[in-house]
């Protein structure tokens, strides 16, 4: 009883691997018979042989039946359930499914079937009209047959194989289209030829028929839904010229034939959006008429028909690429923005060279540039009205408006409007981009800012004269120039006003690298504007009095030569440190009471000393130079008071940048502890100037051999100052500066001073720097207590 149960158990187990390798295989068939209907459905090809042949199949796959009981069957495999996709290993090789010989052998066929029916019948094609059109050009050049015959043959041939391809669309659609397409390009190319070299057929008649062979191209392309009819009949109508050349064509009759294919084209693009055929269109057009330009345009027989098809292909290719996007609101595409970007630049590129050429083309410019940004402003005004499209069409054709009024500001304008209407451009975007939450707009003014900045730049470099060129044209202040960077000041003042006051909506709070850079380079630029802007018109003023004051003096041998008040040279130097140390302060000052801004505050502080610094060195030194000035006497020119007096003016301004940065160095927005750095500086800057006002009066009374005197005993009295000072506010660094100074002091008078003193001189400096010493000494000894206290505190 055991063994017959082992025995059904086992021939049952094999049945089941039986069918469930059998249900595999079906699973293939069935979906390669899927496949293959889908196929078929497309194509419209009748589906009564291939039902019968299926019914046929499966009427052949009977079911094996058993004679084991069903009751026997369920009682002996229910307890051990089986997976589907459970391993092959133990089945019978015979009952396995070969699923990978069936992959590889369609892999085959799926190859074979591409080369077949595809490849074969399109390169055969490409060779036959290339073989018409050979045995064309051969019986035209040994005049084996008359014209009017070579054109009916060639008519009969195009013909014979459009009816063979029509004839042929039932059973072989894939066929009957590439031969279609190849009939099309044989009378495209035989009705070009009877008309541009035989002129067999009037003007008219020839753009009767390209018309009518274009909508027969576009009604087929359509009909039958394959490219392949636009590539070879309508992309490849393109080369008949070229085939056909014996290079005594027109450049119009060309032109027309190619305007009349990309219609064709256009018209195509309303229904399909098949972006191979615009890609080889568009860049085969573009080709030829950049190839026809450089090569053979002639200005006085071309330019009229070079700007009439330039503008039809511009046209074209534009209502091309918009035509299916705007119809089903489709979004674009990276590679179609790229398409309509290249096709309004190379427009504009071509139109602009041959306008240059031009007379009176090239004073309208800036007119032609204008007309682009019409066209794109009307244009995206009907996407923006009718909603024809996503925003980022209208952002994209509103970018190319803006594009183009930027370049035509340049073109048609001059110097300083430039710069005036790109700065007011970039404002206008700014506020437009941060207001309404369009943030192309925003990205966009980032260039023109940056354009507008260099033009006022170059502004500068042409309308002030450097140093020493001598051109003075306008006058200060009251200049266009000036006026020019006032405005621009009123926008980039307005644009950072935007940024500070119109905050991002919550959908754009992150901030990108650019939003943080431009968030101070916009600040920055405006006060490097204005300070230099008025600093440039100080120095412009100076300069002018400057070279007029030119004396022109002839010595014996009456050789001419000019002479210049330095005076005044040296006086507009001292008045632009005098602006630099007052608009430092002034820029502290804002910051103190209103801005409150640490990055700012490091800024002016370091632009502050590092202004001061340079008043010290340079700004020192040509005072002296007014000082000497002062105390000769010019043959040529008259020296006042005014040299004397600009000194403690500009000690004013001196001591005013020190107030407001050390009130600064104060502020709790800082967070730095500046104040020791800046208290030492302070005593560097007060003992540098009272040095120089040492040297100015003892110069004024005509002591110029004891200047080493009076500085050696004036920074020993500088030194005990700091002592003193450094014991009542409890600061070491002070009593240690006061110990440097005295180092410094004592090395210059045993290395420098003693060698050109007098014994008296001697005398007095050895006495006065002892006793300081000893006076020194005494103070520490005395606040002793007082000092160790400090320190250990």
């Amino acid at each position: 009883m055991q063994d017959r149960q082992n025995r059904i158990i086992n021939e049952l187990n094999k049945k089941l691997e039986a069918l469930l390798g059998k249900q595999e295989g079906f699973a293939e068939e069935l979906m390669a018979l899927h496949k293959e209907i889908e196929a078929l459905k497309k194509r419209g090809v009748d589906f009564s042989e291939t039902e019968k042949t299926v019914s046929k199949q499966i009427a052949e796959e009977k079911p094996t039946n058993t004679t084991i009981p069903k009751k026997e069957i369920i009682k002996e495999i229910a307890p051990e359930p089986i997976t589907v996709g459970q391993s092959q290993k133990n089945r019978p090789l015979s009952e396995r499914p070969k699923t990978k010989l069936t992959q590889k052998a369609k892999t085959k066929s799926n190859w074979e079937k591409f080369i077949g029916e595809n490849l074969i019948n399109k390169i055969g094609i490409a060779i036959t009209v290339l073989g018409v059109a050979i045995g064309a050009k051969y019986s035209i050049d040994n005049n084996l047959i008359s014209p009017l015959t070579r054109i009916i043959l060639g008519y009969l041939a195009g013909l014979s194989l459009l009816g063979l391809g029509i004839k042929l669309k039932g059973k072989y659609e894939n066929y009957s289209a590439v031969l279609v397409s190849g009939a099309l390009a044989i009378l495209y190319f035989i009705t070009f030829a009877a008309y541009s070299f035989y002129d067999l057929f009037p003007q008219l008649m020839t753009f009767s028929f390209m018309l009518l062979f274009t909508v027969f191209g576009v009604v087929a392309a359509l009909h039958y839904n394959k490219q392949v009819i636009a590539h070879v009949g309508l992309v490849g109508a393109y080369a008949v010229p070229f085939l056909l050349s014996n290079d005594s064509g027109s450049p119009h009759i060309l032109f027309s034939y190619m305007a009349i294919i990309n219609i064709g084209i256009l018209a195509i693009s309303y229904k399909r959006y098949w972006k191979p055929l615009y890609y080889s269109s568009f860049v085969i057009t573009w080709l030829i008429f950049a190839g026809w330009v450089g090569s053979s345009y002639n200005y006085g027989a071309h330019y009229k028909t070079a700007l009439t098809f330039l503008s039809v292909f511009f046209l074209i290719f534009y209502a091309t690429f918009l035509a299916y996007k705007l119809k089903y609101s489709k979004k674009f595409e990276n590679s179609d923005i790229i398409l309509l970007l290249l096709n309004s630049f190379m427009f504009y590129g071509f139109g602009y060279g041959l306008l240059s050429d031009d007379h009176t083309g090239a004073q309208l410019l800036g007119v032609f540039t204008l007309c682009n940004a019409i066209l794109h402003f009307i244009i995206s005004l009907i996407i923006h009205k009718k909603k024809l499209a996503d925003r980022n069409v209208y952002y994209l054709v509103s970018g190319l408006v803006l594009v183009f009024l930027t370049i035509a500001i340049p073109v048609q304008l001059d110097g300083n409007w430039v710069t005036l209407l790109w700065a007011f451009e970039a404002a206008m975007l700014f506020w437009i981009g941060r207001k309404k939450n369009v943030m192309v707009y925003e990205y966009l003014s980032y260039p023109l800012m940056v354009l507008a900045l260099f033009s006022l730049l170059q502004d500068w470099s042409i309308n002030y004269p450097s140093s020493g060129s001598g051109d003075i044209t306008m006058r200060p202040i009251l200049n266009i120039t000036f006026f020019s960077s006032i405005l621009f000041l009123i926008a980039f003042g307005f644009i950072n006003w935007v940024n500070s006051t119109v905050k991002y909506p919550q959908e754009n709070t992150t901030n990108t690298t650019i939003r943080k850079i431009m968030a101070y380079a916009i600040p920055s630029i405006w006060l490097i504007v204005l300070f230099t802007s008025l600093f440039s018109e100080i120095q412009y003023y100076w300069d002018t009095l400057y070279y007029n004051s030119q004396v022109a003096i002839t010595n014996g041998n009456e050789y001419e030569y000019f002479k210049f008040n330095t005076d005044i040279r040296h006086k507009g130097n001292i008045w632009l440190l005098n602006y630099s140390l007052l608009f430092m302060a002034a820029l502290g000052f804002v910051n103190i009471k209103k801005i409150q801004n640490r990055v700012l505050g490091i800024v002016s502080l370091t632009a502050g000393l590092f202004t001061l610094s340079i008043f010290l060195t340079i700004g020192l030194y040509k005072l002296s130079e007014l000082r000497e000035s002062y105390m000769s006497v010019s043959e040529y020119y008259n020296t006042g008071i005014s040299n004397i007096i600009i000194r403690y003016i500009s000690f004013v301004f001196v001591a005013l940048l020190l107030v407001v940065l050390r009130k600064l160095t104060r502020q709790p927005f800082m967070r730095v502890d500046f104040a020791r750095a800046f208290e030492v500086i302070l005593h560097m800057t007060v003992l540098w100037v009272a040095s120089s006002e040492l040297l100015h009066w003892m110069s004024m009374a005509g002591s110029y051999q004891g200047y080493k005197l009076g500085i050696s005993i004036l920074w020993g009295i500088y030194a005990l100052a700091l002592v003193i000072l450094g014991i009542r506010q409890n600061k070491k660094f002070l009593r240690l500066a006061a110990m440097i100074l005295f180092g410094v002091t004592l090395v210059k008078l045993f290395f420098y001073d003693i060698a050109s003193l007098n014994t008296i001189s001697k005398t007095i400096v050895f006495v006065s720097l002892g006793v300081l010493l000893l006076i020194i000494s005494f103070l520490y000894n005395k606040y002793k207590n007082k000092i160790s206290d400090d320190e250990t505190n």
